[in-house]
């Protein structure tokens, strides 16, 4: 894949950038920005901050990441996935707990993308992200019944636990808090689809849900007041660094760079199929490194880039990254112009924005499609994964997913056939191959799959009966690998046939094979005579040898005196 340096991609993007691709920017940068607005107060409030925290954030990312980013079409902010993570890190270490592993989180990402290894974070089955995905969505409703009824229960050690706990307790609901949630989810069930590219349904239910409140005289929590700054009172500064609890901070500033570097990714892979424009992986994460150490000095949260944000800003027409700039702008000038108004936002509508944007964050598609076709491997890491994320520690979640990704790799790589054939005369003969003799001394064996450590167990159990044979035939053809325990199975089985007076053929082996082969002195062992183009040619040798040793009279002088064709470099 061809490598753009940033500024090569800032040429690319802005050549013959006209007044009115600008103005198409522009109003796709507003139209986000409406979009961006309840989702970052929201997201804010969730991630165990404030609703400032996460106005911060999303003005910031929108500048330095949409600045920095891979692709022109990214918009970064907070996240639902990603404040399901903090808030745990909040309520267990407070805000400098999110500040430092914030910035933590963005030195690692910040390193992935300089070393070049965004590749390797999309080594992860679809269905363990989507389990993961579901999984945080539950963790958010959740999160949420608390300000949705207008009271507070009982904290819990999982979202699990705390749903289970609401139906084991008295409710004793605070109904206008209640009914302010209600019309918010109404209002965004009911919008229709078509306008929510010029004024989206969350920011039409917040606005309607305040003007309820403020005109009843209700009494339900706000969000309070709203700073008219982007640095907060409330931030990272070297004072405030918790040195002494760096050690438990380590594993969520892995667990929240693994998420925002594959969020990310997957929403770069979303928009690039929407686009057409391919996403520079590595630039991206290093946006969102650089986005992500800078964020806490400020006082927001963890960002990273946002599937809904983006898919928004293409459908309204953005052409280039100006649309994260102009949207950016905009949410500075609300959080500027409009903070009194802000202030009088109830939590429960926050909450039922939150709510819904929760069940909509399903990938409903996947899940159906997955248990519809009944694809158990798949069903079963989606349940695994879903179960852990809403019962465990997230950080866990996410070790356990990795775990269960690498074990499904290993199981579906490591999945070696092995297909033994004893020699059809006929069918032999009908390809025009002379053969004399019935050949049942000959076994071919057709081996698919990578001969690597996992594999080496069905490798030795297939060739721990083949007794009755002198020639054993390995057609490699569909071998692309083998590492050194491959190569010790293969020395173990030419050992045992060695010993017992048999040889062992191998046939189409691929080159890469080979090489490794080599290095190892193997071929040397195995011997440049036992290796051939194909399995036809190594069965014609086979039985050459055999009547040499048996029948000889069956050979003419000139087949006597042939020398068979042994081959160092195989085929494919």
């Amino acid at each position: 894949m061809q490598r753009l340096s940033l500024v090569n991609l800032w040429r690319r993007e802005f050549a013959g950038y006209t007044a009115d691709k600008f103005r198409q920017d522009l109003l796709a940068g507003l139209t986000v920005s409406a979009v961006a607005l309840p989702l970052a107060l929201a997201f804010g409030v969730a991630s165990g901050a404030t609703a400032a925290a996460g106005l911060v954030t999303a003005i910031l990312a929108g500048l330095i990441i949409g600045i920095l980013s891979g692709a022109p079409y990214q918009l970064s902010g907070p996240t639902g996935a990603m404040s399901a993570v903090l808030i745990v890190i909040a309520q267990r270490i407070g805000l400098e707990g999110v500040w430092m592993t914030g910035l933590l989180a963005g030195l690692i990402i910040l390193a992935i993308g300089l070393l070049r290894m965004g590749r390797f974070v999309a080594f992860i089955p679809s269905s363990v992200i989507t389990g993961f995905t579901s999984g945080i969505a539950f963790i958010i409703f959740v999160g949420q019944i608390d300000n949705f009824l207008g009271m507070q229960t009982p904290g819990s050690e999982s979202a699990a636990f705390k749903f289970l706990g609401y139906f084991q307790q008295g409710l004793a609901p605070n109904w206008p808090a209640v009914i302010t949630g209600l019309i918010v989810v109404g209002l965004m069930a009911l919008w229709p689809s078509r306008l929510n590219r010029f004024v989206p349904g969350s920011l039409v239910g917040i606005v309607v849900a305040t003007l309820v409140t403020v005109a009843m005289a209700w009494p339900v929590a706000n969000i309070g007041e709203i700073p008219r700054t982007i640095l907060l009172d409330q931030r990272l500064s070297l004072d405030t660094i918790p040195w002494a609890r760096m050690n438990e901070l380590m594993v969520p500033a892995l667990s929240v760079a693994a998420l925002g570097a594959v969020e990310s990714l997957l929403c770069g892979a979303v928009a690039s199929k929407m686009t057409g424009i391919r996403l520079q992986a590595n630039q991206e994460l290093v946006a969102q490194g650089v986005g992500n150490i800078v964020i806490p000095f400020f006082g927001g949260v963890p960002a990273t880039a946002a599937i809904a944000r983006t898919s928004v800003g293409i459908k309204s027409g953005g052409q280039t990254r100006m649309v994260s700039i102009i949207h950016a702008v905009a949410l500075l000038a609300a959080a500027l112009l409009f903070a009194p108004i802000i202030a009088l936002i109830p939590l429960s509508a926050l909450a039922g924005v939150l709510m819904v944007t929760a069940v909509r964050m399903n990938e409903w598609d996947a899940i159906h499609f997955m248990f519809f076709h009944r694809f158990k491997t798949g069903i079963l890491t989606f349940l695994v994964t879903f179960i852990a994320t809403i019962t465990l520690d997230l950080t866990q979640a996410i070790l356990i997913g990795g775990i269960l990704s690498a074990g499904i790799f290993i199981n579906q790589v490591a999945s070696l056939e092995v297909d033994i054939h004893p020699i059809g005369v006929e069918r032999m003969r009908m390809r025009g191959m002379d053969v004399k003799t019935d050949c049942q001394y000959i076994r071919v064996a057709y081996l698919t799959g990578p001969l690597f450590f996992a594999a080496t167990n069905t490798f030795n159990e297939a060739f721990a009966h083949e007794e009755d044979v002198d020639f054993l035939v390995l057609s490699m053809r569909g071998v692309p690998l083998i590492d050194l325990s491959g190569i010790e199975a293969l020395h173990t089985l030419h050992d045992q046939l060695h010993t017992q007076g048999k040889t062992l053929m191998l046939a189409a082996v691929h080159p890469k094979v080979m090489r490794m082969l080599e290095r190892a002195g193997l071929d040397a062992i195995i011997g440049k005579e036992n290796f051939f183009w194909s399995a036809d040619r190594a069965i014609l040798a086979a039985e050459r040898r055999h009547l040499q040793l048996k029948a000889p009279a069956l050979l003419d002088s000139a087949e006597l005196a042939s020398e068979e064709p042994g081959l160092t470099a195989m085929p494919i």
